[in-house]
């Protein structure tokens, strides 16, 4: 039986573009996208478009990554970064705006910009099949797509006027050609501070590296300007289980074994949350 185009991806069809064409529009036709050329993608019956070619990307959430990120999220311990960056993204951005998530995770932060867009619609790129499942019904006007951020992306130029990057890889190439020239690209990111008191008592977690702010600047700098920055820095009371599903949805649980997280030793009672987020401006 043919799936039926969801809502939220049909409002989107008119910024993709055909991943292997690069610049034909894509159609729906029998639960997929074709384009005039006949490439077909499929659109799973959870709700998303599998447009990625070629050989699939490794990185990305796994299920159990996913679910962890899903339970904790949920818990609203990062609702304050959430609404950070829903703000600056939201600043000064046309009512019927275009918002584009790169590693959009399970949705998120893309569902919190576009509450504060009514007449926004969002679209999510990410690697992961399971957490685009979360993404896809996230909020009513964000569509999800399975794409890999370190490819051009399958949109045409200068049709976001947010793209949003959240604890995710960076494109700024692709970011810059995508935004109209009046957009803002927000990046939040951790500074030194972040989690640190998981990390004093989990020294196998992926450390953040010092020098992270300058090669961000280098990064970006030939193609954006940054207009504004604001650090969200506060304690953040955890559960056990919350801090095993925090550690859980991080790239760390990669380094990490069963026994590490079963330890209740590691688990402090409160953490350190810090972040920037800077609302940058297109060159």
């Amino acid at each position: 039986m043919s799936v039926l185009l969801p809502p939220a991806l049909e409002l989107s069809l008119d910024v993709l573009r055909c991943p292997t064409c690069r610049t034909r529009r894509l159609h729906p036709e029998r639960g997929a996208l074709r384009c005039p050329a006949g490439h077909t993608f499929d659109i799973a019956r959870h709700g998303y478009a599998g447009l990625l070619t070629g050989t699939r990307a490794t990185s990305g959430d796994d299920a159990a990554m996913a679910q962890a990120r899903d339970r904790f999220l949920s818990t609203g311990t990062y609702a304050p970064i959430r609404e950070v960056a829903a703000r600056l993204a939201s600043d000064a951005v046309p009512e019927q705006a275009t918002v584009l998530d790169v590693g959009c995770g399970t949705g998120y932060y893309l569902a919190g910009v576009l509450d504060q867009l009514p007449d926004a619609r969002g679209l999510g790129l990410d690697t992961s099949v399971r957490a685009l499942r979360s993404a896809a019904r996230a909020h009513e006007r964000a569509a999800a797509a399975a794409w890999d951020v370190f490819r051009p992306f399958p949109l045409a130029d200068g049709v976001a006027d947010v793209v949003l990057d959240v604890f995710a890889p960076r494109n700024p190439v692709e970011f810059h050609r995508v935004l109209r020239p009046t957009g803002r690209l927000i990046v939040v990111r951790p500074t030194g501070r972040h989690l640190a008191e998981l990390r004093r008592r989990l020294p196998a977690m992926v450390a953040i590296d010092p020098t992270k702010e300058q090669r961000l600047h280098r990064a970006l700098d030939s193609f954006f300007e940054a207009a504004v920055t604001e650090q969200v820095e506060y304690a953040a009371t955890l559960t056990g289980l919350d801090a095993v599903d925090l550690v859980a949805m991080t790239p760390s649980a990669r380094h990490l074994s069963r026994a590490d997280l079963s330890d209740d030793g590691f688990r402090p009672e409160r953490v350190t949350v810090s972040v920037l987020v800077t609302a940058y401006q297109p060159r």
